[in-house]
C-alpha cells in the first residue's frame, strides 16, 4: 500500500515525508514496546505507534523502517519531526486508536508482518 493511501485511509496529518508518499509498504506493525517492535519486526512494515520519543526513530532506523504512524492524536515534538526528516523516514499522526488504524489498514488490504513469516498457527 502506498503511503498516501496509508495517509488517506488513517484520516492522517502528515508530519515529515512529503517526497516519499509514493513508496511502497507491504506489512503493518503496531506496537509500543519497541523491544518487541526489535524482536519480532522483519519486513517492510509501517510502525502504528502512540510513542513520541525519539527512541521510535532510533529503533526504525535500526530497522529501516520508512514510515511510522503516531496514533491517538499525540502530537511529536519538534526534535522527534527534526529525526524523522533527517533520517529520511515518514511520519504521520492520526486521531485513530492503535486497534482501530491497525484494523482500518488490515481492512484496506495492508497485512500483517507476521504472515510473511508464516508465524502464526491456529
Amino acid at each position: 500500500m502506498l503511503i498516501r493511501d496509508i495517509r488517506d485511509v488513517l484520516c492522517a496529518k502528515l508530519i515529515a515525508g512529503e517526497d516519499m508518499l509514493d513508496i511502497n509498504i507491504e506489512y503493518g506493525y503496531g506496537c509500543d514496546l519497541m523491544s518487541d517492535v526489535l524482536a519480532f519486526v522483519k519486513s517492510d512494515v509501517i510502525l502504528l505507534t502512540g510513542l513520541v520519543h525519539p527512541q521510535v526513530i532510533r529503533t526504525a532506523e535500526m530497522l529501516d523502517i520508512r514510515a511510522i504512524a503516531i496514533v491517538r492524536g499525540k502530537v511529536p515534538s519538534d526534535e522527534l519531526i527534526e529525526m524523522a526528516k533527517q533520517k529520511d523516514i515518514v511520519l504521520l499522526t492520526t486521531n485513530h486508536s492503535l486497534f482501530t488504524a491497525c484494523g482500518l489498514l488490515y481492512k484496506n488490504g495492508l497485512e500483517g508482518e507476521e504472515i510473511a513469516h508464516d508465524e502464526i498457527s491456529l
